[in-house]
């Protein structure tokens, strides 16, 4: 079945960097688009970066671009989200996501917190 588990997140300091990773099984991952979707308490789940499948094309919110960079190993079957000059704006729940042709599938959240 499929599975996605994020790992990375923490607490940092306004300013600091994290990378958070996604690892992937179950389905054939070089062969999908990945994101990175955030949800920070009180909001809605909000888009915050995608991949292509062979990573050549990436997309960034405007709340992030500049700051953040997703990338992805596809030997490891693994997708990062690397996270720079970090806000307490970006305090939230970071979750992996896949879309297959018959079901969508999210990982279990991983936990940023920014603050001094």
């Amino acid at each position: 079945q499929v599975q996605l588990v994020e790992s990375g997140g923490g607490l940092v300091q306004p300013g600091g960097s994290l990378r958070l990773s996604c690892a992937a099984s179950g389905f054939t991952f070089s062969l999908s688009a990945m994101r990175w979707y955030r949800q920070a308490p009180g909001k809605e789940r909000e888009l915050v970066a995608s991949i292509s499948s062979g990573g050549g094309i990436t997309n960034y919110s405007d709340s992030v671009k500049g700051r953040f960079t997703i990338s992805r190993d596809n030997s490891k079957n693994t997708v990062y989200l690397q996270m720079n000059s970090l806000k307490p704006e970006d305090t939230a729940v970071y979750y992996c996501y896949v879309w297959r042709p018959k079901a969508e599938y999210w990982g279990q959240g991983a936990q940023v917190t920014v603050s001094s």
